[in-house]
Protein backbone atom coordinates (compact mmCIF):
# COMPACT_ATOMS: atom_id res chain seq x y z
CA UNK A 1 0.00 0.00 0.00
CA UNK A 2 1.39 3.31 -1.03
CA UNK A 3 1.83 5.83 1.74
CA UNK A 4 0.23 9.11 0.92
CA UNK A 5 2.35 12.01 2.00
CA UNK A 6 0.27 14.66 3.73
CA UNK A 7 0.16 18.00 2.03
CA UNK A 8 1.75 20.84 3.96
CA UNK A 9 -1.06 22.95 5.40
CA UNK A 10 -1.61 26.31 3.82
CA UNK A 11 -0.40 29.11 6.06
CA UNK A 12 -3.18 30.63 8.17
CA UNK A 13 -4.14 34.26 7.75
CA UNK A 14 -2.43 35.06 11.04
CA UNK A 15 0.74 33.28 9.98
CA UNK A 16 0.71 35.21 6.71
CA UNK A 17 0.38 38.51 8.54
CA UNK A 18 3.25 37.57 10.86
CA UNK A 19 5.39 36.54 7.88
CA UNK A 20 4.85 39.92 6.19
CA UNK A 21 6.01 41.69 9.35
CA UNK A 22 9.15 39.59 9.62
CA UNK A 23 10.02 40.06 5.95
CA UNK A 24 9.62 43.83 6.04
CA UNK A 25 12.88 45.76 6.28
CA UNK A 26 11.32 49.08 7.32
CA UNK A 27 8.43 47.65 9.33
CA UNK A 28 4.69 47.88 8.69
CA UNK A 29 1.96 49.99 10.25
CA UNK A 30 -1.41 48.55 11.20
CA UNK A 31 -3.02 50.26 8.20
CA UNK A 32 -0.41 48.78 5.86
CA UNK A 33 -1.01 45.32 7.31
CA UNK A 34 -4.78 45.63 6.93
CA UNK A 35 -4.33 46.77 3.32
CA UNK A 36 -2.39 43.57 2.60
CA UNK A 37 -4.92 41.42 4.49
CA UNK A 38 -8.40 42.87 3.81
CA UNK A 39 -10.01 39.69 5.20
CA UNK A 40 -8.65 40.43 8.69
CA UNK A 41 -10.64 42.78 10.95
CA UNK A 42 -8.86 45.62 12.72
CA UNK A 43 -9.74 44.21 16.15
CA UNK A 44 -8.39 40.76 15.27
CA UNK A 45 -5.17 42.21 13.89
CA UNK A 46 -4.70 44.31 17.01
CA UNK A 47 -5.19 41.25 19.23
CA UNK A 48 -2.63 39.24 17.27
CA UNK A 49 -0.12 42.09 17.34
CA UNK A 50 -0.52 42.46 21.11
CA UNK A 51 0.03 38.72 21.60
CA UNK A 52 3.10 38.64 19.37
CA UNK A 53 4.57 41.67 21.10
CA UNK A 54 4.03 40.10 24.52
CA UNK A 55 5.66 36.86 23.34
CA UNK A 56 8.64 38.69 21.83
CA UNK A 57 7.90 37.42 18.31
CA UNK A 58 7.78 40.98 16.94
CA UNK A 59 8.88 44.45 18.08
CA UNK A 60 7.41 47.89 17.59
CA UNK A 61 8.27 51.59 17.63
CA UNK A 62 6.21 54.76 17.55
CA UNK A 63 2.67 55.46 18.69
CA UNK A 64 -0.79 55.73 17.19
CA UNK A 65 -1.05 55.55 13.43
CA UNK A 66 2.74 55.87 13.10
CA UNK A 67 3.42 52.72 15.14
CA UNK A 68 5.47 50.24 13.05
CA UNK A 69 5.93 46.51 13.63
CA UNK A 70 9.23 44.74 12.93
CA UNK A 71 10.96 41.44 13.25
CA UNK A 72 13.05 41.54 16.48
CA UNK A 73 16.13 40.78 14.37
CA UNK A 74 15.47 43.49 11.81
CA UNK A 75 18.55 45.64 11.13
CA UNK A 76 16.28 48.68 10.86
CA UNK A 77 14.89 47.95 14.33
CA UNK A 78 18.35 47.30 15.74
CA UNK A 79 19.22 50.96 15.14
CA UNK A 80 16.26 52.23 17.16
CA UNK A 81 17.19 53.65 20.59
CA UNK A 82 16.51 51.07 23.35
CA UNK A 83 13.83 53.21 25.04
CA UNK A 84 11.69 53.09 21.90
CA UNK A 85 11.61 49.30 21.98
CA UNK A 86 9.83 49.09 25.32
CA UNK A 87 6.13 49.37 26.10
CA UNK A 88 4.41 52.55 24.87
CA UNK A 89 6.04 55.59 26.55
CA UNK A 90 3.01 56.51 28.71
CA UNK A 91 3.41 53.26 30.66
CA UNK A 92 6.41 52.87 33.02
CA UNK A 93 5.76 49.13 33.29
CA UNK A 94 5.23 46.21 30.88
CA UNK A 95 1.70 45.63 29.63
CA UNK A 96 -0.06 42.31 29.17
CA UNK A 97 -1.56 41.28 25.85
CA UNK A 98 -5.07 42.43 26.83
CA UNK A 99 -3.80 45.82 27.94
CA UNK A 100 -1.76 46.23 24.76
CA UNK A 101 -4.92 45.44 22.80
CA UNK A 102 -6.78 48.24 24.58
CA UNK A 103 -3.89 50.68 24.17
CA UNK A 104 -3.67 49.89 20.45
CA UNK A 105 -7.36 50.66 19.96
CA UNK A 106 -7.10 53.92 21.90
CA UNK A 107 -4.16 54.98 19.74
CA UNK A 108 -6.62 55.32 16.85
CA UNK A 109 -7.86 58.85 16.10
CA UNK A 110 -11.24 59.81 17.55
CA UNK A 111 -12.99 59.59 14.19
CA UNK A 112 -11.90 55.97 13.83
CA UNK A 113 -13.32 54.90 17.23
CA UNK A 114 -16.96 53.88 17.64
CA UNK A 115 -19.11 56.31 19.68
CA UNK A 116 -20.61 54.56 22.72
CA UNK A 117 -22.95 55.37 25.57
CA UNK A 118 -23.31 54.13 29.14
CA UNK A 119 -23.70 50.35 29.23
CA UNK A 120 -25.82 49.36 32.25
CA UNK A 121 -25.04 45.69 31.54
CA UNK A 122 -21.43 46.39 32.57
CA UNK A 123 -22.61 47.15 36.12
CA UNK A 124 -25.40 44.57 36.24
CA UNK A 125 -23.04 41.74 35.22
CA UNK A 126 -20.87 42.32 38.29
CA UNK A 127 -21.80 39.99 41.17
CA UNK A 128 -20.15 41.01 44.47
CA UNK A 129 -17.73 38.36 45.80
CA UNK A 130 -18.40 36.16 42.76
CA UNK A 131 -17.10 38.47 40.03
CA UNK A 132 -13.53 39.65 40.54
CA UNK A 133 -11.80 42.34 38.51
CA UNK A 134 -8.63 41.56 40.48
CA UNK A 135 -7.50 37.93 40.39
CA UNK A 136 -6.96 35.89 43.57
CA UNK A 137 -3.22 35.96 42.95
CA UNK A 138 -3.14 39.73 42.50
CA UNK A 139 -5.27 40.36 45.59
CA UNK A 140 -3.00 38.16 47.71
CA UNK A 141 0.01 40.07 46.39
CA UNK A 142 -1.56 43.43 47.20
CA UNK A 143 -2.48 42.29 50.71
CA UNK A 144 1.07 41.09 51.30
CA UNK A 145 2.78 44.31 50.22
CA UNK A 146 0.14 46.58 51.77
CA UNK A 147 -0.03 44.97 55.21
CA UNK A 148 0.93 47.19 58.15
CA UNK A 149 1.67 46.54 61.81
CA UNK A 150 -1.70 48.14 62.63
CA UNK A 151 -3.71 45.48 60.76
CA UNK A 152 -5.56 44.35 63.91
CA UNK A 153 -5.95 47.86 65.36
CA UNK A 154 -9.19 49.87 65.18
CA UNK A 155 -10.16 51.07 61.70
CA UNK A 156 -8.20 54.10 60.57
CA UNK A 157 -5.27 53.68 62.98
CA UNK A 158 -2.68 53.54 60.20
CA UNK A 159 -4.09 56.36 58.07
CA UNK A 160 -4.14 58.63 61.13
CA UNK A 161 -0.54 57.70 61.92
CA UNK A 162 0.67 58.70 58.44
CA UNK A 163 -1.81 61.55 57.89
CA UNK A 164 0.77 64.34 57.56
CA UNK A 165 2.64 62.49 54.82
CA UNK A 166 -0.59 61.27 53.22
CA UNK A 167 -2.06 64.76 52.91
CA UNK A 168 0.90 65.92 50.83
CA UNK A 169 1.42 62.81 48.70
CA UNK A 170 -2.18 62.09 47.77
CA UNK A 171 -3.15 65.74 47.33
CA UNK A 172 -0.24 66.35 45.00
CA UNK A 173 -0.42 63.13 42.97
CA UNK A 174 -4.20 63.22 42.47
CA UNK A 175 -4.07 66.90 41.46
CA UNK A 176 -1.12 66.19 39.15
CA UNK A 177 -3.30 63.67 37.27
CA UNK A 178 -5.66 66.57 36.57
CA UNK A 179 -2.87 68.68 35.04
CA UNK A 180 -2.09 70.68 38.18
CA UNK A 181 1.42 72.17 37.90
CA UNK A 182 2.19 72.46 41.62
CA UNK A 183 5.41 70.62 42.50
CA UNK A 184 5.55 68.21 45.42
CA UNK A 185 7.56 70.80 47.37
CA UNK A 186 5.03 73.53 46.52
CA UNK A 187 2.25 71.25 47.75
CA UNK A 188 4.03 70.62 51.04
CA UNK A 189 4.55 74.35 51.59
CA UNK A 190 0.84 74.99 50.91
CA UNK A 191 -0.49 72.19 53.11
CA UNK A 192 1.91 72.51 56.04
CA UNK A 193 2.43 76.28 56.12
CA UNK A 194 -0.42 77.75 54.06
CA UNK A 195 1.98 79.35 51.55
CA UNK A 196 0.59 79.34 48.00
CA UNK A 197 3.16 78.91 45.22
CA UNK A 198 4.07 82.08 43.32
CA UNK A 199 2.84 82.24 39.74
CA UNK A 200 0.23 79.48 40.05
CA UNK A 201 -3.41 79.90 39.12
CA UNK A 202 -5.87 80.19 41.99
CA UNK A 203 -7.71 77.13 40.66
CA UNK A 204 -4.59 75.00 41.20
CA UNK A 205 -4.20 76.21 44.77
CA UNK A 206 -7.89 75.55 45.44
CA UNK A 207 -7.62 72.04 44.01
CA UNK A 208 -4.77 71.14 46.38
CA UNK A 209 -6.55 72.60 49.42
CA UNK A 210 -9.76 70.76 48.50
CA UNK A 211 -7.86 67.49 48.38
CA UNK A 212 -6.47 68.20 51.85
CA UNK A 213 -9.95 68.85 53.24
CA UNK A 214 -11.39 65.76 51.58
CA UNK A 215 -8.63 63.45 52.87
CA UNK A 216 -9.00 64.85 56.39
CA UNK A 217 -12.76 64.30 56.14
CA UNK A 218 -12.25 60.62 55.30
CA UNK A 219 -9.52 59.94 57.88
CA UNK A 220 -11.19 61.79 60.75
CA UNK A 221 -14.51 60.04 60.11
CA UNK A 222 -13.16 56.65 59.05
CA UNK A 223 -15.49 54.81 61.45
CA UNK A 224 -18.54 56.28 59.71
CA UNK A 225 -17.04 56.58 56.24
CA UNK A 226 -18.05 53.85 53.84
CA UNK A 227 -19.15 53.32 50.29
CA UNK A 228 -22.49 55.08 50.66
CA UNK A 229 -24.31 58.22 49.50
CA UNK A 230 -23.40 60.24 52.59
CA UNK A 231 -19.67 59.63 52.23
CA UNK A 232 -19.52 60.14 48.47
CA UNK A 233 -21.70 63.24 48.41
CA UNK A 234 -19.68 64.90 51.17
CA UNK A 235 -16.41 63.75 49.60
CA UNK A 236 -17.43 65.31 46.30
CA UNK A 237 -18.55 68.48 48.03
CA UNK A 238 -15.14 68.86 49.70
CA UNK A 239 -13.28 68.26 46.43
CA UNK A 240 -15.55 70.56 44.42
CA UNK A 241 -15.68 73.56 46.75
CA UNK A 242 -15.21 76.80 44.79
CA UNK A 243 -14.33 74.93 41.60
CA UNK A 244 -17.67 74.39 39.84
CA UNK A 245 -19.48 77.06 37.78
CA UNK A 246 -22.66 76.30 39.70
CA UNK A 247 -22.03 75.80 43.45
CA UNK A 248 -25.37 73.96 43.65
CA UNK A 249 -23.70 71.04 41.84
CA UNK A 250 -21.40 70.37 44.79
CA UNK A 251 -22.24 67.05 46.42
CA UNK A 252 -25.34 66.17 44.42
CA UNK A 253 -26.33 64.03 41.43
CA UNK A 254 -25.65 65.62 38.05
CA UNK A 255 -28.63 67.44 36.53
CA UNK A 256 -27.34 67.90 32.98
CA UNK A 257 -25.48 66.14 30.18
CA UNK A 258 -21.67 66.10 30.10
CA UNK A 259 -19.02 65.25 27.53
CA UNK A 260 -15.73 63.42 28.12
CA UNK A 261 -12.86 65.27 26.48
CA UNK A 262 -10.79 63.32 23.97
CA UNK A 263 -13.27 60.45 24.05
CA UNK A 264 -16.19 59.08 22.04
CA UNK A 265 -17.97 58.04 25.27
CA UNK A 266 -21.24 59.73 26.21
CA UNK A 267 -22.46 59.19 29.80
CA UNK A 268 -26.09 59.08 30.88
CA UNK A 269 -27.85 62.45 30.79
CA UNK A 270 -31.20 61.84 32.56
CA UNK A 271 -30.87 62.64 36.30
CA UNK A 272 -33.32 59.91 37.35
CA UNK A 273 -31.34 57.27 35.45
CA UNK A 274 -28.08 58.54 36.91
CA UNK A 275 -29.50 58.43 40.44
CA UNK A 276 -30.83 54.90 39.97
CA UNK A 277 -27.52 53.64 38.56
CA UNK A 278 -25.66 55.41 41.38
CA UNK A 279 -27.67 53.55 44.02
CA UNK A 280 -27.18 50.26 42.18
CA UNK A 281 -23.42 50.87 42.04
CA UNK A 282 -23.27 51.64 45.77
CA UNK A 283 -25.36 48.58 46.62
CA UNK A 284 -22.91 46.32 44.81
CA UNK A 285 -19.82 48.09 46.13
CA UNK A 286 -20.97 47.89 49.76
CA UNK A 287 -21.28 44.09 49.50
CA UNK A 288 -17.69 43.51 48.31
CA UNK A 289 -15.64 41.90 51.09
CA UNK A 290 -12.09 42.32 49.82
CA UNK A 291 -10.83 45.91 50.36
CA UNK A 292 -8.73 45.91 47.17
CA UNK A 293 -11.55 44.61 44.99
CA UNK A 294 -13.87 47.20 46.52
CA UNK A 295 -11.26 49.90 45.98
CA UNK A 296 -10.75 49.04 42.31
CA UNK A 297 -14.50 48.66 41.72
CA UNK A 298 -14.95 52.29 42.78
CA UNK A 299 -12.12 53.43 40.50
CA UNK A 300 -13.90 51.73 37.60
CA UNK A 301 -17.60 52.41 38.09
CA UNK A 302 -17.75 55.85 39.69
CA UNK A 303 -16.00 57.66 36.80
CA UNK A 304 -17.78 55.45 34.26
CA UNK A 305 -21.17 56.59 35.57
CA UNK A 306 -20.09 60.24 35.96
CA UNK A 307 -22.70 60.86 38.68
CA UNK A 308 -21.44 64.38 39.39
CA UNK A 309 -21.22 67.49 37.24
CA UNK A 310 -17.39 67.28 37.33
CA UNK A 311 -14.55 66.01 39.54
CA UNK A 312 -15.66 62.37 39.23
CA UNK A 313 -12.18 60.90 38.76
CA UNK A 314 -10.78 62.82 41.75
CA UNK A 315 -13.70 61.56 43.82
CA UNK A 316 -13.07 57.98 42.69
CA UNK A 317 -9.37 58.12 43.58
CA UNK A 318 -10.11 59.18 47.14
CA UNK A 319 -13.10 56.83 47.44
CA UNK A 320 -10.78 54.00 46.37
CA UNK A 321 -8.80 54.67 49.55
CA UNK A 322 -11.75 54.31 51.93
CA UNK A 323 -11.59 50.47 52.08
CA UNK A 324 -7.81 50.68 52.52
CA UNK A 325 -8.10 53.20 55.36
CA UNK A 326 -10.67 51.04 57.13
CA UNK A 327 -8.51 47.90 56.81
CA UNK A 328 -5.34 49.71 57.99
CA UNK A 329 -3.61 48.95 54.70
CA UNK A 330 -1.09 51.21 53.01
CA UNK A 331 -2.88 53.99 51.09
CA UNK A 332 -2.98 54.32 47.32
CA UNK A 333 -1.32 57.69 46.67
CA UNK A 334 -0.83 57.56 42.85
CA UNK A 335 2.71 58.85 43.27
CA UNK A 336 4.63 58.55 40.00
CA UNK A 337 1.62 57.56 37.87
CA UNK A 338 1.87 59.28 34.46
CA UNK A 339 -1.25 61.24 33.57
CA UNK A 340 -1.44 59.62 30.14
CA UNK A 341 -1.23 56.09 31.55
CA UNK A 342 -4.11 56.79 33.94
CA UNK A 343 -6.14 58.49 31.19
CA UNK A 344 -5.64 55.57 28.82
CA UNK A 345 -6.79 53.18 31.53
CA UNK A 346 -9.94 55.23 32.08
CA UNK A 347 -10.62 55.47 28.34
CA UNK A 348 -10.49 51.69 28.20
CA UNK A 349 -13.34 51.69 30.74
CA UNK A 350 -15.31 54.45 29.01
CA UNK A 351 -15.12 53.25 25.43
CA UNK A 352 -14.63 49.49 25.75
CA UNK A 353 -15.89 48.60 29.28
CA UNK A 354 -12.63 46.70 29.69
CA UNK A 355 -10.72 46.84 32.97
CA UNK A 356 -7.38 45.22 32.06
CA UNK A 357 -5.41 48.38 31.30
CA UNK A 358 -6.65 50.30 34.35
CA UNK A 359 -6.04 47.20 36.45
CA UNK A 360 -2.38 47.18 35.37
CA UNK A 361 -2.12 50.87 36.26
CA UNK A 362 -3.79 50.25 39.65
CA UNK A 363 -1.49 47.35 40.57
CA UNK A 364 1.66 49.23 39.58
CA UNK A 365 0.51 52.39 41.35
CA UNK A 366 -0.15 50.47 44.57
CA UNK A 367 3.23 48.76 44.46
CA UNK A 368 4.83 52.18 44.02
CA UNK A 369 2.81 53.61 46.93
CA UNK A 370 3.81 50.83 49.31
CA UNK A 371 7.48 51.33 48.42
CA UNK A 372 7.18 54.98 49.40
CA UNK A 373 5.65 54.03 52.76
CA UNK A 374 7.97 51.16 53.73
CA UNK A 375 10.14 53.44 55.89
CA UNK A 376 7.08 54.86 57.64
CA UNK A 377 5.73 51.37 58.30
CA UNK A 378 9.02 50.36 59.86
CA UNK A 379 9.12 53.44 62.10
CA UNK A 380 5.64 52.93 63.52
CA UNK A 381 5.79 50.77 66.64
CA UNK A 382 3.32 47.91 66.86
CA UNK A 383 0.82 48.62 69.68
CA UNK A 384 1.24 46.49 72.80
CA UNK A 385 -1.95 44.36 72.94
CA UNK A 386 -1.84 44.22 76.75
CA UNK A 387 -1.56 48.00 77.01
CA UNK A 388 -4.37 48.39 74.48
CA UNK A 389 -6.70 45.93 76.25
CA UNK A 390 -6.25 47.40 79.75
CA UNK A 391 -5.66 51.03 78.88
CA UNK A 392 -8.17 52.51 81.36
CA UNK A 393 -7.18 50.15 84.19
CA UNK A 394 -3.51 51.12 83.78
CA UNK A 395 -4.35 54.82 83.96
CA UNK A 396 -6.55 54.43 87.04
CA UNK A 397 -3.99 52.29 88.88
CA UNK A 398 -1.09 54.64 88.20
CA UNK A 399 -3.18 57.53 89.49
CA UNK A 400 -4.10 55.55 92.61
CA UNK A 401 -0.45 54.76 93.34
CA UNK A 402 0.61 58.41 93.07
CA UNK A 403 -2.25 59.86 95.12
CA UNK A 404 -2.45 57.26 97.92
CA UNK A 405 -1.62 58.43 101.48
CA UNK A 406 2.03 58.79 102.43
CA UNK A 407 3.85 56.05 104.34
CA UNK A 408 6.59 56.64 106.90
CA UNK A 409 9.34 54.45 105.44
CA UNK A 410 10.58 53.64 101.96
CA UNK A 411 9.82 49.96 102.54
CA UNK A 412 6.26 50.77 103.60
CA UNK A 413 5.76 52.93 100.53
CA UNK A 414 7.08 50.18 98.25
CA UNK A 415 4.82 47.59 99.86
CA UNK A 416 1.78 49.88 99.59
CA UNK A 417 2.47 50.46 95.88
CA UNK A 418 2.87 46.74 95.19
CA UNK A 419 -0.38 45.92 97.04
CA UNK A 420 -2.31 48.65 95.19
CA UNK A 421 -1.17 47.32 91.81
CA UNK A 422 -1.74 43.68 92.77
CA UNK A 423 -5.27 44.36 94.12
CA UNK A 424 -6.32 46.42 91.08
CA UNK A 425 -5.15 43.71 88.69
CA UNK A 426 -6.64 40.83 90.68
CA UNK A 427 -10.11 42.41 90.62
CA UNK A 428 -10.23 43.09 86.89
CA UNK A 429 -7.84 40.78 85.01
CA UNK A 430 -7.70 37.06 84.22
CA UNK A 431 -4.97 34.91 85.77
CA UNK A 432 -2.93 34.62 82.56
CA UNK A 433 -2.53 38.40 82.18
CA UNK A 434 -2.01 39.37 85.83
CA UNK A 435 1.77 39.03 86.18
CA UNK A 436 2.72 40.76 82.89
CA UNK A 437 0.19 43.54 83.55
CA UNK A 438 1.51 44.16 87.06
CA UNK A 439 5.02 44.47 85.62
CA UNK A 440 3.75 46.85 82.95
CA UNK A 441 2.01 49.12 85.49
CA UNK A 442 5.07 49.16 87.71
CA UNK A 443 7.15 50.20 84.72
CA UNK A 444 4.66 52.99 83.96
CA UNK A 445 4.98 54.29 87.52
CA UNK A 446 8.76 54.26 87.39
CA UNK A 447 8.78 56.16 84.08
CA UNK A 448 6.45 58.96 85.24
CA UNK A 449 7.51 62.49 84.32
CA UNK A 450 5.82 65.85 83.89
CA UNK A 451 5.22 65.30 80.17
CA UNK A 452 2.76 62.42 80.69
CA UNK A 453 0.80 63.54 83.75
CA UNK A 454 -2.36 64.48 81.84
CA UNK A 455 -2.58 60.92 80.53
CA UNK A 456 -3.23 59.73 84.09
CA UNK A 457 -5.32 62.68 85.22
CA UNK A 458 -2.57 63.89 87.56
CA UNK A 459 -1.80 67.50 88.48
CA UNK A 460 1.83 68.73 88.67
CA UNK A 461 1.39 69.38 92.44
CA UNK A 462 0.35 65.74 93.01
CA UNK A 463 3.34 64.50 91.03
CA UNK A 464 5.74 66.78 92.93
CA UNK A 465 4.42 65.65 96.30
CA UNK A 466 4.75 62.00 95.29
CA UNK A 467 8.33 62.54 94.07
CA UNK A 468 9.21 64.16 97.38
CA UNK A 469 7.90 61.11 99.24
CA UNK A 470 10.13 58.81 97.14
CA UNK A 471 13.29 60.67 98.14
CA UNK A 472 15.10 59.18 101.18
CA UNK A 473 15.41 61.63 104.07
Amino acid sequence: MLAIKPRHPQPTVGAGLLTNIKRSITGLTLLELLARHPDVSRRTAQRWLAQWLAAGRISATGQGRARRYFSPTSKKYANVPPAAKDAPPPFPFPLGADSLDIAAYLDLPLQARKPVGYQRDFLDAYLPNATHYLSDTLRRHLHRIGKTAQAAAPAGTYSRAVLNRLLVDLSWASSHLEGNTYSLLDTRELIEFGRAAVGKDAIETQMILNHKSAIELLVENVDAAGINRYTLFNLHSALAENLLPNPADEGRIRQHAVDISKSVYRPLSVPQQIDEAFDAMLAKASQINDPFEQSFFMMVHLPYLQPFADINKRCSRLAANVPLFRANLCPLTFLGVPEQAYSQGMLGIYEMTRVELLRDVYAWAYERSTQEYIAIRQELAEPDPLRLAYRELIKATVRQVVTQPARKSIAARANAMARAIENAVAKNVGVADRAPLQALILDEVQRLHEGVLARYGLRPSEFSAWKMRQTPK
